[in-house]
């Protein structure tokens, strides 16, 4: 029988602070939050390998080290209302509700985010509403946010999201060019966004943050 406790330490210890993510509100969410209950259920056994997770339905969970960097470099502060899109079952959001004021979960499988809902509840999370709907929709009616969270890469972001981004705030997305990818940072400055490398990473193409195909004369 596999113990998750033990499982959950090693992960921190052993792939997210070797990779000098060390804030203690990151690490005492990664603590707190059992991955295991928010994947299904043939998953539960490998929650904590290194890896990311292939949840199904074109979502997927961000290994700890990729999820905890990000993390840390959108430092979200505890009075911050964060925007998480694709969220899947609902672990990124229940971390980061341990760390911000409140959080909207965007996740665009209706079934997916009816689970989520119940699995945050389940486990304690009443600071997260799940909204189904498009990623590359948002939830403008619940905004502006001061931090939103990409859960998987963009070759592009669409202004609908910026625009759902307070002045001042921060988005966080792994930006993606052919097999290349980096978690930037970017920060919101009236209707401009001034983009920040932060780290190297690959992750899984989020669906609607496509490139759009270049108009082509036939």
């Amino acid at each position: 029988m596999t113990d998750y406790n033990a499982a959950r330490t090693t992960m921190v210890d052993c792939q997210v602070r070797p990779s000098d993510v060390t804030k203690f509100p990151i690490i005492e969410a990664l603590l707190s939050i059992p991955r295991e209950e928010f994947v299904p259920a043939n998953l539960k056994p490998v929650a904590y390998i290194g890896e990311h997770l292939d949840l199904g339905s074109g979502r997927s969970l961000l290994d700890a080290r990729t999820f905890g960097k990000l993390l840390d470099a959108v430092n979200v502060q505890p009075s911050e209302l964060v925007l998480d899109l694709g969220c899947g079952l609902g672990y990124s959001s229940a971390v980061i509700a341990h760390m911000a004021e409140a959080v909207i979960a965007v996740e665009e499988n209706a079934d997916m985010a009816e689970e989520a809902t119940g699995l945050l509840s389940g486990n304690g999370v009443d600071n997260v509403a799940v909204v189904a709907a498009p990623l590359a929709q948002g939830a403008p009616i619940h905004g502006p946010y001061d931090v939103i969270i990409l859960e998987g890469s963009a070759e592009q972001v669409p202004d609908s999201i910026f625009t759902q981004l307070k002045d001042g705030g921060r988005i966080a997305a792994i930006r993606t060019e052919g097999a290349m990818g980096q978690c930037q940072i970017g920060h919101k400055n009236g209707t401009k966004i001034d983009w920040r490398p932060a780290f190297s990473a690959a992750a899984p193409l989020l669906s609607g943050f496509e490139k759009s195909p270049a108009f082509c004369f036939g």
